[in-house]
């Protein structure tokens, strides 16, 4: 499993120029009303520091792909993806989607991918309350 967003890598910057999580900020923005989201929800749902991600930001905005705004009365930047990075997300995205089916869901029957899926969303809730308890201690 470990491997998988190496591979990812490898074949999104082949085909798009872009590393996985480059796609995967670009993929968040494009899904959001108005193409934007606050730094910070953006790192969490990106599941990356706000500094990791805020040196992505700053290439994607020299790209052209992404800018940061702010919005009056809230505190907090936002990241807003360009018209230029949503046809960059929209270009890579059938690249990125084929990848995860060949390195991945080809492999494995149906009911495979069902308990997959299951035993992700368990994995993940089970990762999320170890970490709040850590953060607590």
């Amino acid at each position: 499993m470990a491997r998988i967003p190496g591979a990812l890598d490898t074949r999104l910057q082949r085909e798009s120029g872009l590393t996985h999580f480059e796609y995967r900020v670009l993929s968040l923005l494009s899904e959001e009303p108005g193409h934007r989201l606050q730094l910070s929800d953006l790192a969490h749902k990106a599941n990356a520091s706000l500094s990791r991600l805020s040196h992505v930001v700053s290439k994607l905005e020299r790209l052209g792909w992404a800018r940061r705004d702010t919005t009056a009365g809230r505190r907090g930047v936002n990241a807003v993806l360009t018209d230029a990075g949503f046809e960059t997300v929209l270009a890579a995205a059938p690249g990125y989607v084929d990848a995860v089916r060949r390195l991945v869901l080809d492999s494995l029957e149906p009911g495979q991918i069902a308990q997959l899926a299951e035993l992700g969303e368990i994995v993940a809730a089970r990762l999320e309350t170890v970490l709040a308890e850590d953060c607590a201690t």
